[in-house]
């Protein structure tokens, strides 16, 4: 049945009608198995005897207990890569580039398991208790140099076992140069360790070797329209988060002001400018940023405001004010785990 199905012939609403079982997708023969076999050759040429499987499923993640890979089913297929793009504002791995500096984070995740590393001594010395809960939150220091920097959202900080993760990514990346890019800092001394290990583990087979796929896609039942449903509501934030202040500062409801553009339109014409760019300078998802958006638009209207000066200030003081309100967000705890 699922080779019946052609995605690209399929208007939105069947396609989000559509199970995730249901997708007729796979790894083989797509453009996501050049990038994996990228990953192999990576481990060879370090000498790691150690090859990842991998297998498509809702979201990126590597299991505690198989040393393999889930890779999201949308990087599978150029339509569903349109459609999470279009409910979440951005691709998480859609380029080559950001798709291997992940594989490369899990493959640490996944190395770990295989060798069961996070059981050494040493190991917990440097990064901490594996054990120690995942947090639904974590508050960032951006000034920190105890970690390397990676993923967005300087993630090395998250846990113990994303810090481990996120050094080794840094460590396999070809001329990453890690050693004078970190010098001076303490994360050297972490990316130091990764290096002794991984000479102490090559040619070494490694201890766990399963290869069951864990929640692969072919078990879940969820519609596409209930899966960005359940990930949109998780990345949204507090409703009841107060801008006043904020906006009175960027806009005014002076009546002089009377017959410029209402700020809500404003925001909502720029904003596909803004969240992008306030994205990637913070690290915070694309969704949870346009959520702030809209916060901001639904108090611009229920304020009666308006531009207020030149369109290049309001341009500037706009991506500032949403800048502000993303680092706020992350922050105060409202940066959520992405991968």
């Amino acid at each position: 049945m699922k080779a019946l199905i052609n995605l690209n012939r399929l208007n939105e609403e069947q396609l989000l009608d559509l199970r995730l079982c249901d997708l007729p997708l796979r790894i083989t023969g797509s453009s996501l198995a050049i990038l994996i076999d990228r990953i192999y050759a990576e481990l060879a040429d370090r000498g790691i005897d150690f090859r990842p499987t991998f297998w498509l499923a809702e979201e990126w993640f590597s299991p505690d207990a198989v040393p393999g890979i889930a890779i999201p089913f949308y990087l599978a297929h150029p339509r569903l890569a349109a459609l999470e793009k279009k409910f979440m504002l951005e691709v998480e791995g859609g380029t080559d580039q950001q798709c291997m500096r992940i594989l490369r984070h899990e493959a640490g995740h996944a190395l770990d398991t295989a060798y069961r590393l996070h059981r050494r001594k040493e190991w917990r010395e440097m990064f901490g208790s594996f054990a120690t809960p995942y947090p639904n939150i974590y508050q960032p220091r951006a000034n920190s140099r105890r970690f390397v920097l990676h993923l967005d959202a300087w993630y090395a900080q998250a846990h113990p076992a994303e810090d481990f993760a996120e050094t080794f990514a840094v460590w396999l990346t070809p001329n990453s140069r890690w050693r004078t890019r970190y010098a001076g800092w303490d994360a050297l001394e972490k990316l130091e360790y990764v290096d002794e290990l991984m000479e102490d583990i090559a040619g070494h087979p490694p201890v766990n070797k399963k290869r069951k796929a864990i929640e692969p896609l072919k078990t879940c039942k969820t519609t596409l329209r209930e899966h960005y449903r359940k990930k949109t509501e998780y990345y949204q934030t507090d409703g009841n988060t107060r801008y006043d202040r904020v906006l009175l500062r960027v806009f005014s409801n002076h009546e002089r002001y009377q017959n410029n553009e209402a700020a809500s339109v404003y925001l909502r014409r720029i904003q596909k400018e803004l969240v992008p760019l306030v994205s990637h300078g913070t690290g915070v998802h694309a969704y949870t940023i346009r959520h702030v958006v809209l916060q901001l638009i639904r108090r611009c209207q229920e304020l009666k405001l308006r531009v207020a000066g030149s369109q290049r200030r309001a341009w500037m003081n706009s991506l500032v004010m949403l800048t502000t309100q993303s680092m706020n967000a992350l922050h105060t705890g409202h940066y959520r785990f992405a991968v």
